[in-house]
């Protein structure tokens, strides 16, 4: 998480920097969770109770968003 600006004070340069970092990691991380719910079972609740069945469908919907990444890359 990125720090807060204190109350009455200013954040110092290297927190700043701190905070930039943090940021331009979650939006990575955030992008590849919104391609991975372009696929709608993702997005809707599973009624299937199997052993492990979400890890699958959320493994799957890694895979097809990964292959989608490169597939637009390589063409």
């Amino acid at each position: 998480m990125p720090r807060k600006k204190p109350k009455g004070k200013d954040l110092t340069e290297e927190q700043k920097q701190e905070n930039r970092e943090i940021s331009r990691f979650r939006v990575l991380v955030e992008h590849a969770i919104c391609g991975a719910k372009r696929c709608r079972i993702i997005k809707e609740r599973l009624r299937c109770h199997k052993f492990e069945f979400d890890d699958l469908i959320m493994e799957l919907a890694c895979g097809l968003h990964n292959f989608r990444i490169t597939v637009k890359c390589a063409a």
